[in-house]
């Protein structure tokens, strides 16, 4: 009985290192998922990006920065939040100068405290938690590529939470982040 649990246990682990990608096939499906972001192929880039994602560590680190950049936007589009906050997090970490993804963050957060208007929300403790996550995403976003709406925005935020220090504080905030801004990620 032993010896056949083992065989069993041996020939799942054989069968799983065999359908294991190599690097360099990893790496191929990553070329034709930028070509099908590039061609609009929504729906293929997104099958493409779901098969590398299992073995997206073999890419190296700034393709797979970038693809996770391009997989959470295709989450964004497709209205999975959730996926394309986790995807964007690791943009941010690994490159925490690429305002496009803080921007996208900021958004993402604020999206679905509530069905109403930002300025129209019920002020809670569960929306001050997920505005104070968005706000310095919306700010380096702001600082990096300045927009009015944005600004307008994150100082509706601050007085929505009632928070006049974050308020009186941030030009210098904005000053200070506006410094080393990346807007183009390179895979290379």
């Amino acid at each position: 009985m032993l010896k056949k649990i083992a065989l069993i246990v041996f020939i799942l682990i054989a069968g799983k290192v065999a359908h294991a990608q190599t690097a360099s096939e990893v790496y191929d499906k990553y070329a034709d998922f930028n070509l099908a972001l590039l061609q609009n192929e929504h729906d293929k880039a997104l099958d493409l990006g779901e098969q590398i994602l299992p073995d997206s560590a073999k890419l190296p680190q700034k393709a797979r920065v970038s693809f996770y950049n391009g997989i959470a936007k295709l989450y964004e589009d497709d209205s999975q939040s959730i996926k394309a906050i986790a995807y964007y997090n690791r943009v941010v970490a690994a490159e925490p100068n690429y305002y496009v993804a803080h921007r996208a963050l900021g958004y993402l957060y604020i999206k679905d405290i509530s069905g109403k208007p930002a300025d129209q929300v019920v002020v809670d403790a569960a929306y001050i938690i997920e505005i104070k996550k968005a706000l310095p995403h919306l700010e380096k976003a702001q600082a990096c590529d300045p927009s009015d709406d944005t600004l307008a925005l994150i100082k509706l935020l601050y007085r929505n939470i009632k928070d006049e220090r974050g308020l009186n504080t941030l030009p210098a905030r904005l000053n200070e982040l506006k410094k080393n801004c990346i807007d183009i990620l390179s895979d290379q």
